[in-house]
């Protein structure tokens, strides 16, 4: 019964619910504005018509003369004017609680003309009654000069008030109103919500390095100088390598349209508490994309309570779909995350031009995106060290991609920087063909790709050894080598890039699976990094070994939440918006940053890439080695020759010649046998036992017999040519003392 009576209390209005209800006004805050504004307007052009000149406003209107002339003299002259400036204010303006004021200004605005008026003959006919009496009682105490400066003061207070709402507010909003209606920044009832983001009016607080670069501004508009400019102090010399100018990017991002955030605040609250859920509205962040509405539930609340509700609450927003973060890492707060009416487009331009990205100090620091605060948002590749990229068709992951790449163009020059391609598809990346940072032309097929896999296990195993020569940690300790700075011995890092891995998956699984690996195991130090991309982020693709060793993920709009668990182990990525909208994780932080990636088109790739090869003619190869070595592996077509077996390629298996020796003193020959003995799998047992007949060592299988072994009469292996049926060829005619024998 009592909770009867307190829901038929809610309802009636006379609970709690009932009174915030009542305190959400009928009229929206731009109609109150339109309202003022109109009847501003509509009283001083009644008191226009009012003058002796026109006469058109009646009775009324002459009633009105008489008292404004007897109030007043000649400064009723100048109310039209106050009036139609005061109209445009409160239509512009977007504070509340400016009607005392403006009321204010235009009374001591014709007071102090009235009294000019009136000061000069002391008469009621030049100012009136009021101007008459204040001129009479100044000019008695002070003297006519005196008094004419009083007036004048108190002129001027007028007008410097409505100065304050011209210049504060009028000049400000025509930058906004261009770009975004007026409701935008309506905030919540509670004046304790913050709105942050790219509506926000406070700027970041510049670091002592900043002072050459302004930092990001509301409105995701970033109006630093150019980079070129920060680097005018450097003059690199003549045919030195060029890093590109930022010139080459699109500059200007277009700002978001978030709606009508007091209003939708009081949906989210008053939605929550139709199911029984109070909650304390805290902070809005407006980002590029979705607008985030943080606040924090009663004590005793289950959240799994409010995560069920995304629906409900979708269709009271009118907005899908949406994204609940429940709770915000970090905050004891709960996060909505509402589509914004319009999306900010996110430039690249804006993203490099930031402190952040200019005084960091790691060759690999690249831009992500922008946060749903709008903020901008970095990640370091040699921290990651390995980064998965999945998502569906469309959804940005060729963009991001792009936007990777050039920034690391921006920030390498081809000495400290080298990068091998992979496009199955031939169309993504053949901007790049030309750069002198590729250590090879873009590659398309996945014979070559396991190549290049093979190439970069080998040039890991020789940095290792180099690395424990000097000795040195990992490939930044041992750059920075005094002995290897004489020497000039100093080596890249290697960015291994891969658009489409579900295609090479596809043909080469098990082959490129134990290539990308073994490098994400161990490559970490020698300065190799991977960047896997995928359409299709299933477990036949995405394996458990992949995940494992490639901690840094980023997904894009997957189409169920089966896919996005697969990468980024949660839900979420399937109400991602697409259009660049992605969920970043890394395996530093526990949290999963939304965020929105920056767009960059084929014709901005096009320029740099064309800049950079310029450059390429400038500067000389500064690892020919390592391009020969990568370009005489590509070129191996025999596939046996460059498959990737297990956990080794080809056939260089390090226990190959001990299984030889063993084999022949034994006259064994068998996967199990070799299992036992050397405490190895059956996949790489088996695959020695066909490596050892591949060379002749050994006959083919034979059902259940045991293999024939053969071997020299000294006990070495050989190159015995096999007949189908087992044992040599007749044409082969052993000699006495060093021929051939059958064991």
């Amino acid at each position: 019964m009592a909770k009867d009576k307190n829901n038929n209390k809610n309802k009636n209005g006379n609970g709690k619910n009932g009174k915030e209800l009542k305190k959400n006004p009928v009229l929206a805050q731009w109609t109150k504005k339109w309202i003022k504004a109109i009847l501003m307007f509509l009283v001083a052009i009644i008191i226009v018509l009012s003058f002796p000149v026109f006469d058109k406003a009646g009775a009324a209107g002459r009633f009105f003369m008489m008292a404004s002339e007897f109030l007043v003299g000649k400064a009723l002259y100048t109310i039209p004017l106050f009036l139609f400036v005061a109209g445009l204010i409160f239509l512009k303006s977007k504070k509340k609680g400016r009607n005392l004021a403006m009321l204010l200004a235009i009374i001591i605005s014709i007071v102090g003309i009235a009294g000019i008026l009136a000061v000069k003959d002391i008469s009621v006919a030049s100012g009136g009654w009021i101007g008459y009496l204040s001129a009479k009682l100044f000019a008695g105490l002070f003297g006519i000069l005196v008094a004419n400066i009083i007036f004048g003061a108190i002129l001027l207070i007028g007008l410097f008030i409505f100065l304050q709402f011209i210049w504060q507010e009028i000049p400000k909003e025509k930058l906004e109103e261009e770009k975004r209606p007026s409701f935008v920044l309506n905030r919540p009832e509670n004046e304790n919500v913050k709105i942050k983001g790219v509506v926000e009016d406070k700027q970041e607080k510049p670091s002592p390095a900043q002072n050459r670069i302004s930092l990001f501004r509301r409105g995701g508009m970033d109006d630093q100088p150019e980079k070129k400019e920060i680097r005018k102090s450097d003059s690199p010399p003549k045919g030195a390598y060029i890093l590109p100018p930022l010139d080459l990017l699109q500059k200007n991002e277009s700002a978001p349209t978030s709606g009508n955030i007091k209003e939708n605040s009081m949906i989210i609250k008053n939605t929550l508490d139709n199911f029984g859920i109070p909650v304390e509205m805290a902070e809005v962040n407006v980002g590029p994309t979705v607008t985030q509405y943080a606040f924090k539930p009663a004590e005793g609340v289950k959240l799994s309570k409010i995560t069920t509700l995304s629906n409900n609450l979708a269709l009271a927003l009118a907005a899908h779909p949406i994204r609940i973060e429940a709770p915000i890492p970090g905050k004891s707060l709960v996060g909505i995350e509402v589509p914004n009416k319009v999306r900010s487009t996110v430039t690249l331009r804006n993203l490099l031009s930031h402190p952040n990205w200019q005084n960091s100090t790691s060759p690999l620091f690249v831009a992500l995106g922008r946060n749903v605060s709008g903020a901008p948002v970095y990640a370091d590749i040699t921290e990651g060290p390995h980064i998965l990229v999945a998502g569906a068709t469309g959804t940005g992951k060729t963009i991001f991609l792009n936007t990777l790449i050039l920034s690391l163009l921006y920030k390498c020059t081809p000495d400290n920087l080298r990068i091998i391609m992979v496009d199955p598809k031939r169309v993504e990346f053949q901007n790049y063909n030309d750069i002198p940072h590729l250590l090879c032309p873009v590659i398309y097929d996945a014979t070559k790709t396991i190549n290049a896999l093979q190439w970069l296990t080998h040039e890991m195993e020789r940095r290792f050894e180099i690395f424990s020569e000097v000795p040195a940690r990992n490939l930044a300790t041992y750059n920075q080598n005094k002995s290897v700075i004489a020497s000039g011995l100093q080596l890249p890092y290697i960015v291994f890039v891969v658009d489409e891995l579900a295609d090479l998956m596809a043909v080469k699984g098990r082959e490129i699976e134990a290539g990308v690996v073994r490098l994400a195991q161990m490559a970490r130090a020698t300065g190799i990094h991977l960047v896997l991309a995928t359409q299709r982020p299933s477990v036949e693709v995405i394996t458990g070994l992949i995940k494992a060793n490639v901690p840094t993920r980023i997904t894009f709009q997957v189409s169920s939440q089966v896919d996005s668990r697969t990468v980024i182990d949660t839900s979420g990525a399937e109400k991602l918006l697409g259009a660049g909208d992605m969920l970043f994780s890394s395996a530093k932080s526990a949290k999963i940053s939304r965020i929105q990636g920056p767009y960059v088109s084929e014709k901005e790739v096009k320029k740099v890439s064309e800049f950079i090869a310029e450059q390429a003619k400038k500067v000389e190869e500064p690892q020919s080695v390592l391009v020969q070595n990568l370009k005489n592996a590509l070129e191996r077509q025999d596939a046996k020759e460059s498959a990737v077996s297990g956990e080794f390629f080809g056939d260089e298996d390090p226990l190959f010649n001990d299984v030889k020796k063993i084999v022949l003193e034994t006259q064994k020959a068998s996967a199990s046998f070799l299992q036992r003995r050397l405490r190895i799998g059956y996949s790489r047992a088996a695959r020695l036992i066909d490596m050892l007949e591949e060379q002749g060592i050994v006959g083919p299988a034979d059902g259940a017999k045991p293999r024939e072994v053969f071997a020299d009469n000294k006990g070495d292996a050989t190159k015995a040519r096999l007949i189908p049926g087992g044992g040599l060829d007749e044409s082969e005619e052993p000699s006495d003392d060093g021929g051939w024998q059958k064991v």
